[in-house]
This record gives C-alpha cells, sequence and structure tokens, in this order.
C-alpha cells in the first residue's frame, strides 16, 4: 500500500469517527472517544501492508482486556467499513493509558471534543509522524502498566473459560463465546510474554 494511501484511510476513519460520534446512542451505544495511530505510519515515508491504530472507548478499563473487543465493536467497525480497509484497530478505554507494550508513543488523530489533530495528520502526509508522538514511557511506568493489563487479561481469561463452559452445550451459536475465549487468551500471552521480557532485563 503506498504512504498516500495509507494516510487516506487513516482520514477517512478519523472522519468517520466524528460522524458515528453525532449518531444517536441508541443505534450506536458503543462511543469511541478518541483515535489514535501507532506502528510505522509513524515513521519515515514508505510502502505499508497496514496500519495500526488504537480506539479508545468510554467503558471502564476493566471492560476492555488487551485485544478483546467491547461489546458493540463489530457494529461500530462494519458502519465505518473496517473490516474492508487495511487498518488493524486495537480498543482500548479513555479510562486508562491508551499505550503499552505494543501501542508505543501513539499519536492522537482525533478526538470528541476537538475533532481532527490536523497537526498530526499533516506530519503523517510528509512521514514526519516522528514530530508529533507522544513521549516515551519511564520504565517504571511501563512495568505497572504491564502489571495491571496482565492481572486485568487473567480476570477476563478466567471470566470468559467460565462463560465458555456455561454456554458450551446449550443451544445457540458458540461462536462468539469462543471468540471472545481466544481473543482474550492471545491477549494474556502477550502480556505475560511481555511482562517476562521487562522482567529478564
Amino acid at each position: 500500500m503506498k504512504w498516500t494511501r495509507a494516510v487516506w484511510h487513516l482520514e477517512n476513519l478519523a472522519e468517520s469517527c466524528a460522524d458515528m460520534a453525532a449518531r444517536p446512542k441508541s443505534i450506536f451505544p458503543l462511543r469511541v472517544e478518541q483515535l489514535w495511530v501507532f506502528g510505522d505510519v509513524l515513521g519515515a515515508e514508505r510502502d505499508l501492508d497496514e496500519v495500526s491504530v488504537a480506539l479508545a472507548v468510554d467503558l471502564p478499563a476493566d471492560a476492555i482486556p488487551w485485544l478483546d473487543e467491547p461489546s458493540g465493536a463489530q457494529h461500530w467497525g462494519s458502519a465505518v467499513r473496517l473490516p474492508q480497509s487495511p487498518i488493524v484497530a486495537r480498543w482500548r478505554s479513555v479510562h486508562a493509558p491508551v499505550w503499552n507494550h505494543r501501542i508505543d508513543r501513539p499519536a492522537l488523530l482525533w478526538d470528541s471534543a476537538d475533532g481532527i489533530a490536523e497537526e498530526t495528520l499533516a506530519a503523517l502526509r510528509d512521514g514526519r509522524g516522528e514530530s508529533v508522538r507522544t513521549a516515551a514511557v519511564p520504565a517504571e511506568a511501563m512495568r505497572a502498566r504491564l502489571d495491571a493489563e496482565l492481572a486485568l487479561s487473567l480476570h477476563a481469561l478466567r471470566d470468559r473459560g467460565d462463560a465458555y463452559a456455561d454456554r458450551r452445550w446449550k443451544p445457540g451459536k458458540l461462536e462468539p463465546v469462543a471468540d471472545a475465549l481466544w481473543r482474550v487468551g492471545a491477549g494474556y500471552l502477550d502480556v505475560l510474554e511481555a511482562v517476562q521480557a521487562a522482567a529478564s532485563r
């Protein structure tokens, strides 16, 4: 994917976030409050396979363990055509830091209060993403964040496991419950590896 096309997708998503924020809560109860950009698109201009974003929603931090999706995420994503775009979205809570071991020094592209961050968009167009990234997180703050994420992921893994066991032999689709269990399991293992790597340094 050409650089200009990657930035176009991000700008389009930012505009979609603004549009969705104005739609009735009765139709789209999940409220995205911030759109953050991270990863390769914050580097020098070049061809990319995909772009990475974090969608921060107005839900408690414990409602969105790492790599999981909040209720309504698929409905929201379908409305903005996320599955048809080369964008990899991670769901986060606005009530906790957006950054973690994977979301490194992200840049805010849109929020519900101020709209599109034109400075960020201009920097992305010019391949100057480094200039709009947030400050680096101290190692001790990252360790504390990872510990919190790990505890949340473990709680979610147990909760989704119980839900799967309860639903396993009942009528109806098992896929949503199984997918939720798979996501939080993958998230737990990802955070656990990061915690172990940090401890070995």
